[in-house]
């Protein structure tokens, strides 16, 4: 067993133990187990919060994209930024709201604002098909960490199997407390390796970051500009705000709303994770590094970028740190995620169609399930080929159909209806699955549209369309239940 496989296998030991841990001196109902009985501080929100922006997205994802696209990269950057500053006006509301009634989750805030189980069935069932790919991105991330980082000891499918079983267990038994633990841990490493590697591969390897992207432009021409077609400058703003208005609507996201102790808590954090994201240019710069010193990575292998030039520049031992750090960036969101599905599936579709049924009931299915649905993402991971940015922006175009009516649901005097939230997001819901089929773009779908307009994120054509639909259907109901009203 050489040096980097067993820091590697430290860790992993070590977030079992956290997460364990986490359950001791309390009684895990179901509130407890989602939501942390609505007790957790700025900290631990914090760091929930945050672990969308320190995932295996942004250890593979993020430098494997600076390293194979170059600029367009930079969206990853900025629509985490422009979704904090949002989050300053849209999450306490939304707190105030689930506090005053009890809600543990995203499908149940929809079935309860609208009066409408159906509708809060629609959303559990596509938060569950959202989540998915991003744990099947958790995993996938996971295995070619442990693979790559423990030069081929484990391989990544043993890998994924094995992180699948970690994270399995502490949430079945500690619930969100067991990733909050883990989340501390974890941001503390990642940061410190993120950092590391971004200083310390430009200076290695160029003598600095300013000559680092002089030596890319000289060897590659426009790499590090946006190109005038596809990933272009228009794809960059529309993916930018497209993401940042889905960014809070992942149904983990949504649920750790309802950890928090107090509003203010939103507030505070909006105001510093913009900074906290300034940390992903650190991210980029490992990935620019290894373009000129790791050439020919294509397709998927892009994803290894970060991970092959660490090889080259650091000893065995050193390598097991950083692949321990990208293990603890899959397991604290996989497990968040992987109790948010579980949660959709008990709290909002059994007990949607079972209305029954008590909580002691949905909190010992919610637990069943968590190894069922860690053994569906693996059955996917284990078959699925595609990047890690495509996972990411595909679960993207599914959750920002949400969007409309969260936003619509804060007016004092709201509009929209449940029948046209229930329409809209399926509607949303449906061309988002056309347009992954069929590998439609903007340009076909409206061909109308000036070229430079062309290359707007698809998922804008699936948004539009559930607004109209969202806003007809308010309309025309509305009319119907003033005339019936009349009558």
């Amino acid at each position: 067993m050489n040096g980097a496989l067993i820091i590697i296998f430290l860790v992993a030991a070590f977030a079992l133990f956290l997460g364990l841990r986490a359950r001791r001196g309390k009684d895990m109902n179901l509130e407890q187990w989602t939501v942390g009985g609505r007790g957790f501080g700025a900290l631990f929100v914090f760091l929930l919060m945050a672990g969308e922006i320190y995932t295996t997205f942004t250890f593979l994802g993020g430098s494997g994209f600076a390293y194979g696209k170059g600029a367009p990269a930079y969206y990853i950057l900025a629509y985490g930024t422009l979704a904090y500053v949002i989050s300053y006006w849209l999450l306490p509301p939304i707190w105030r709201y689930g506090r005053e009634h009890h809600l543990i989750s995203q499908p149940h805030y929809f079935a309860h604002r609208y009066d409408g189980p159906a509708l809060g069935i629609l959303v559990a069932v596509v938060g569950v098909i959202a989540l998915v790919p991003y744990l099947v991105l958790q995993f996938k991330g996971l295995g070619i960490i442990v693979s790559v980082a423990s030069y081929g000891g484990i391989s990544s499918t043993v890998a994924i199997w094995i992180g699948a079983a970690i994270v399995t267990v502490y949430v079945m038994v500690s619930g969100v407390h067991g990733s909050a633990w883990n989340a501390v841990a974890k941001d503390i490493l990642i940061l410190a390796m993120v950092v590391f590697l971004g200083l310390y591969l430009p200076l290695h390897y160029y003598g600095g970051i300013g000559a680092m992207f002089h030596a890319i432009d000289a060897a590659k021409p426009g790499f590090l500009t946006f190109p005038p077609n596809g990933q272009s400058l228009v794809w960059f703003q529309s993916t930018v705000l497209l993401a940042a208005l889905g960014f809070f609507m992942w149904p983990h996201s949504f649920g750790s709303v309802f950890t928090a102790r107090e509003e203010r808590t939103f507030r505070r954090n909006a105001i510093v994770l913009p900074l906290y994201q300034l940390i992903l240019l650190f991210v980029f710069f490992a990935g620019f590094a290894a373009i000129l010193k790791v050439p020919g990575l294509t397709g998927g292998e892009i994803d290894l970028a970060l991970f092959r030039l660490s090889i080259q520049a650091f000893p065995p031992w050193f390598v097991g740190v950083i692949g321990g750090a990208g293990v603890l960036t899959a397991l604290v969101p996989g497990s968040m995620i992987l109790m948010s599905a579980s949660t959709l599936l008990s709290n909002d579709i059994f007990r949607g169609v079972k209305r029954d049924a008590t909580d002691e009931t949905v909190s010992m299915l919610a637990r069943g399930l968590v190894p069922i649905v860690a053994l569906v993402a693996v059955w996917f991971t284990l078959g699925g080929g595609t990047t890690i940015v495509a996972l990411l922006l595909m679960g993207y175009n599914f959750v920002t159909q949400m969007f409309p009516a969260v936003v619509a649901s804060l007016f004092p005097t709201n509009r929209v209806t449940k029948y046209g939230a229930f329409c809209g997001i399926l509607a949303g819901v449906v061309a988002v699955i056309v347009i992954s089929v069929t590998h439609t773009g903007i340009g076909a779908i409206l061909p109308f549209l000036p070229t430079e307009l062309k290359d707007i994120n698809v998922g804008f054509a699936a948004l539009i369309l559930n607004i109209v639909v969202t806003f007809v259907v308010s309309a025309l109901t509305q009319q119907a239940r003033e005339a019936a009203s009349h009558a």
